[in-house]
């Protein structure tokens, strides 16, 4: 965990700060255990970190694959982006 500079300087700020990035760091090795992704933490992070905006399901985004999502005909799921 790396953070470079501090947006807030009080100290209820840097706290907040720095709990965010632990949230943040926990959440990437949740999904790097349940999706098994060989890279490393760093590297995920640097990933997610360039790509924010990015319309891309976050296992595509992760490999190499062309991962699509499909719906199935009774499929009651309404989708915001196609």
């Amino acid at each position: 965990m790396h953070i470079k500079s501090f947006f807030g300087l009080s100290d209820n700020a840097v706290k907040i700060q720095i709990w965010i990035a632990v949230a943040t760091y926990v959440l990437v090795a949740i999904l790097k255990k349940r999706l098994y992704l060989p890279q490393s933490l760093y590297t995920i992070l640097q990933i997610l970190g360039v790509n924010p905006f990015v319309k891309v399901p976050i296992l595509q985004l992760l490999t190499n694959s062309d991962y699509k999502i499909t719906a199935s005909k009774d499929s009651n799921q309404l989708f915001l982006f196609k």
